[in-house]
């Protein structure tokens, strides 16, 4: 019998487009209704029919979870999650890491987002199912026993090609502020980082990484540390922009100049970040939010790959470094 994903062909539409058609949603214009309408009653499709493969209209609800709200952070990824979903008639329920099991579940949602790298993977496997697909915002898990795909940031090729800049402009004594170890983020990122200068002839001292957790006082904790060992670093590579900007206000408020005394970066590019003047790399937080709540529709549907999604970034060059 004749489905949705046939009628969407022969319209040349999405399929999410045939289903708001046929659930009467405003969010289609005019003309494509009337054609969607039309090839449905040429092909004698009939709404509710075995043939229909979407979820029923009172289960249109995605949860996104995430591990706390930092508003500068999340805001443009909720915006992206909220269009993409709101165009295909999709609610969307936000919630963190603590109340989270009271939504997982398949009779509440109909798939699930996920930005919280504290969810223990054996969690996230065993809420994922073919009725409750989940898309992971900042890690893989091995999806081959699970229904889950991923988003990611390609962060080690960005992070290769700002070190190596920082390199030729003469950077030879190096610090890193890392995230929370356990993140890929902070992984990557780290990988990035040491492979670069070592393939520079650079070899990094390990008494220069601090361990933050991508809040900014965990910054300015470890520029004090750095402060009191008398041993600063030329300059200061940080996991996030929290982080930079809280080791930036730790070197004022001891009198030293930002980028003349020691430089420092980040990564994310927030609003901080700019009005700081700080050099970063700018995530497209508002697309990568997209397009995760656009493969787990897809997933919904049965039309998504199992290949993780890579989002790229760009360098943002600004005062805070030479």
């Amino acid at each position: 019998m004749i489905g949705l994903k046939e009628i969407a062909q022969m319209a040349d539409v999405s399929i999410s487009t045939v289903s708001n058609v046929l659930n009467g949603r405003k969010n289609v214009g005019q003309k494509t209704r009337e054609r969607v309408l039309q090839i449905c009653e040429e092909q004698g499709y009939m709404h509710g029919t075995p043939g229909k493969k979407e979820k029923p209209a009172a289960n249109r609800t995605i949860v996104f979870i995430f591990s706390d709200f930092d508003r500068d952070f999340y805001l443009k990824i909720i915006q992206g999650l909220s269009d993409c979903l709101t165009e295909n008639g999709y609610d969307l329920v936000i919630c963190t890491n603590r109340s989270s099991t009271n939504f997982l579940r398949a009779s509440f949602a109909s798939g699930a987002i996920i930005l919280d790298g504290s969810m223990a993977d054996d969690v996230v496997a065993s809420a994922a199912s073919a009725e409750l697909p989940i898309v992971l915002m900042d890690r893989i898990i091995d999806n081959k026993r699970t229904n889950t795909s991923s988003v990611l940031v390609d962060n080690y090729p960005v992070m290769s090609e700002m070190v190596q800049a920082l390199v030729d402009k003469g950077y030879r004594k190096f610090g890193f502020v890392g995230g929370l170890g356990f993140t890929m983020d902070t992984r990557e990122r780290f990988a990035a980082f040491t492979d670069t200068l070592s393939r520079n002839g650079i070899v990094f001292d390990q008494k220069h990484y601090y361990h933050g957790n991508y809040r900014e006082n965990s910054g300015y904790q470890a520029a004090k540390l750095m402060l009191l060992s008398n041993d600063l670093p030329e300059i200061l590579v940080c996991a996030n922009d929290n982080m930079a900007i809280g080791a930036i206000r730790a070197y004022e408020e001891n009198g030293l100049r930002v980028p003349e005394d020691i430089a420092v970066t980040g990564f994310d590019d927030s609003d901080t970040a700019s009005v700081a003047g700080l050099t970063t790399i700018s995530i497209p937080r508002y697309e990568t939010g997209y397009l995760a709540a656009k493969q787990l529709l897809e997933m919904i549907q049965g039309t998504a790959g199992k290949s993780p999604f890579k989002i790229g970034a760009e360098i943002k060059w600004r005062k805070s470094v030479r």
